[in-house]
């Protein structure tokens, strides 16, 4: 291998890298509003965990926050995936419309592979953990 084709192995490898860390900074992003939008349920959980509530007491304000607030829980975690997404791309240097229309592709594929991680570790953390730990403490069936 020659000196020219290590520089340019050594380029695509940090490419790679790059690309890899812009990945990571979205998952990032969304793991604040999945938390936010799961804690109709996971607050009834922590306070049975911490021994701060009765199992009754929690089976009743999970039956009034997901069944009667969940859509403000929901929409929050929406709010702050969206006011995220801003901050990320004004970190980026993308501040102005006209420097959004050049970078338009790029803010496409981001906020739709935001939303799609946010969307797939909603499901996993609302549906599948705090549905075992509610069923582990009794919370629900």
């Amino acid at each position: 291998m020659t000196g020219r084709e290590k520089g340019v192995a050594i380029g695509v490898f940090v490419a790679k890298v790059m690309q890899l860390h812009k990945i990571q900074k979205l998952i990032q992003l969304a793991g604040l509003p999945v938390f936010v939008a799961s804690l109709c349920c996971l607050a009834p959980i922590v306070l049975v965990a911490l021994g701060l509530s009765t199992v009754s007491f929690a089976v009743s304000l999970t039956n009034v926050l997901d069944g009667q607030y969940r859509w403000l829980f929901d929409l929050a975690g929406v709010g702050l995936l969206a006011v995220g997404l801003v901050v990320y791309f004004r970190r980026r240097g993308i501040c102005t419309l006209d420097q959004a229309r050049r970078h338009r592709n790029e803010i496409i594929n981001q906020v739709l592979l935001a939303t799609i991680v946010a969307a797939v570790g909603y499901y996993v953390f609302f549906f599948v953990l705090l549905g075992w730990l509610g069923r582990l403490l009794k919370l629900w069936d």
